[in-house]
């Protein structure tokens, strides 16, 4: 039975919540009575007699019952089931994949322990007649051979794969750890059943775990994938850190005692000239620092004149209070208490007694400000070293306040200095500056050491007829430059050319362009 169209008196039908199919109108239901019966009759021209024949423009709809429209409904639950399906297996091939690339990372570096040869060339001690010219024994260049060979391997890993050195290493740690401690999770993870996050969260936690505590080590294995394979990460995370506090043999004060050697501070650039400062301290002094800065904060919020925001006022309060030189040192308010006075008697100290610091003098900021920029003249940004491009008005700012300039004398066209002592081996404090301008990190490539921190390596040795300026000189860290000359990693330079890093392995990688 076919129809025109829907009568305008047709109410639409509504979706009921449930499963997603239309609740049937009154309409409907007669209608589908009279369907029945007119069926059952051979009466199937009751429609056509009343209405217009159909068009080319006006198309005829079908007319399907409720449960025809069921039907419908039940296919494209179907589609979505099977799509879903489909992204359960993509994302289960995505975690074996990447279990695998754990694995190997593993194997390429145990591969690298057991014949460091192909990393760093052959043994030296098996000849008879060698001896070290820095007097080590022979079990000592072994042991720095197999090093050597791993710090090589990770290198090579990590310029291939584009990732940090660091992370290389974490990667295998994390792999080791799951391999040797916790094969359930290792198993599950290697079979797709639980995230990298699972696996990753598992072996930090597993990681410190007494290492001989073989017993600790499976009970933390039985708890934690049980955990895993139906919790989500971040659930899991909590509760495989119970599951650690339970099975770890040691006590809190120990195992707090040792966290806080880890103790440090460090920053982490962000966008529009702003910066994020971290401190990893013990919880008791870390309260006490904020609750310092909040008391600041809250103090300053009283004036009348005041439309800064909390938030506002402890960072300001912070870097007020840490730059502070002796001569500006507040005197604590009546009713205040310092971080040392607010420790709680018998909390503990971290392992060492509290000390007391004098303010340290002023800090050094180098900022690189063209001369152009400088006068006003060019709108260049400035750099701010260790961090990057500055606001002009901050730069400004800080030349203002600068107490002593250093002038690099440049070439207007290529940049190159022009007045620099080229005839010593010992690499001038000018010439220092003005590699850190030119190269800010360490040369190697995906190395991120700033360039004050790293060694001045002559890239054509000195007793080779190397000379010491800007053309044959770079920064590399005391890791990639001991990877240079005691490795098989090399590098290969021409004068006016580009720089090239060569692998154990035969491959060729360029260093990185300068972030700023």
């Amino acid at each position: 039975m076919t129809r025109t169209a829907r009568p305008a008196h047709r109410p639409t039908p509504v979706f009921r919540a449930c499963d997603g199919v239309p609740w049937p109108t009154d309409d409907d239901l007669d209608l589908d009575a009279e369907w029945a019966a007119l069926r059952e009759c051979g009466d199937v021209e009751w429609w056509t007699d009343a209405a217009p024949e159909p068009t080319d423009e006006d198309a005829p709809l079908e007319i399907h019952s409720p449960h025809d429209r069921g039907h419908g409904a039940a296919d494209a639950a179907s589609d979505l089931d099977a799509r879903l399906g489909h992204l359960e297996t993509v994302v289960s091939e995505r975690q074996r994949a990447t279990a695998e690339e754990y694995r190997l990372i593993l194997t390429v570096l145990d591969d690298a322990a057991f014949d460091p040869a192909p990393w760093v060339g052959p043994d030296p001690t098996l000849d008879r007649a060698w001896i070290d010219a820095r007097g080590r024994t022979p079990r000592a260049v072994r042991r720095d051979r197999v090093d050597l060979a791993e710090r090589a391997a990770v290198a090579e890993i990590a310029v291939r794969l584009h990732l940090s050195e660091q992370t290389v290493r974490t990667r295998a740690a994390h792999a080791r750890t799951l391999v040797g401690g916790c094969p359930q999770l290792w198993a599950a993870f290697g079979d797709g059943r639980i995230s990298e996050k699972h696996a990753v969260d598992a072996a930090r936690l597993a990681s410190t775990l007494p290492a001989g505590d073989t017993a600790a080590f499976h009970r933390f294995d039985d708890e934690a994938c049980a955990r895993a394979l139906i919790l989500p990460p971040a659930k899991f995370f909590v509760a495989a850190r119970a599951v650690r506090e339970r099975v770890h043999a040691e006590s809190l004060e120990t195992r707090h005692r040792r966290a806080a050697d880890d103790r440090a501070v460090w920053m982490t650039p962000e966008l529009d000239g702003m910066a994020t400062l971290h401190a990893l301290l013990p919880a008791d002094r870390a309260r006490a620092v904020m609750s310092t800065l909040d008391q600041a904060a809250r103090h300053l919020r009283s004036r009348d004149d005041e439309d800064r925001t909390l938030a506002q006022l402890r960072a300001d309060a912070f870097a007020d209070l840490v730059t502070m030189t002796s001569d500006e040192a507040p005197v604590p308010a009546e009713g205040a208490t310092t971080a040392a006075e607010a420790r709680p008697a018998g909390a503990p100290t971290s392992g060492t007694a509290p000390r007391t610091f004098r303010a340290a003098p002023p800090a050094t900021v180098v900022v690189t400000i063209p001369a152009l920029t400088l006068l006003g003249a060019d709108t260049e940004p400035a750099t701010l070293e260790g961090y990057g491009p500055i606001d002009l008005d901050t730069a400004r700012r800080l030349a203002g306040t600068a107490t002593s300039w250093i002038r690099l004398l440049t070439h207007p066209v290529t940049g190159a200095p022009l007045v620099l002592d080229r005839k010593t081996y010992r690499v001038p404090a000018a010439l220092r500056r003005w590699l850190g301008v030119t190269s800010p990190t360490c040369v190697f490539p995906g190395c991120g050491r700033a360039a004050r921190d790293c060694d001045i390596d002559h890239l054509t040795a000195w007793a080779d007829g190397g000379t010491t300026d800007d053309d044959n000189l770079d920064p590399k860290c005391r890791h990639h430059h001991r990877l240079r000359h005691e490795s098989r990693w090399d590098i290969a330079h021409t004068t006016g050319g580009p720089t090239a890093w060569t692998s154990p392995l035969g491959g060729t990688y360029g260093t990185d362009p300068p972030p700023f």
